[in-house]
């Protein structure tokens, strides 16, 4: 779980990078457009400022699910502790089985 949320989050900064680099590839042809390319400028500004809104989005939701779930855990730890030890000697069990066979 948490290699996944490092992919998403190196993901997140990568894309941003890329937004960012777009982003000063139009400021820098600003003077230079005319015309059609003044309307092409602003739908990509515009779909560029959409895209940063919707990976913030995500990733603030991401964030938000990762915090309720870890919340969730940690309630029900506290109020089932011999259940979570089970459950963790179990999976541990499993694990040590399954790395015991390659």
């Amino acid at each position: 779980m948490n290699n996944t949320i490092e992919a998403r989050e190196k993901l997140s900064a990568d894309f941003r990078l890329v937004m960012d680099d777009i982003d000063a590839l139009m400021s820098a042809t600003t003077n230079k457009a005319e015309g059609e390319v003044t309307a092409l400028r602003a739908r990509i500004h515009d779909r560029l400022d959409s895209a940063k809104q919707r990976v913030a989005d995500a990733q603030h939701d991401a964030f938000k699910q990762a915090k309720l779930a870890a919340d969730a855990t940690n309630d029900y730890v506290r109020t089932h502790p011999w259940q979570a030890a089970g459950a963790g000697a179990a999976i541990g069990l499993a694990i040590g089985v399954l790395i015991g066979r390659r």
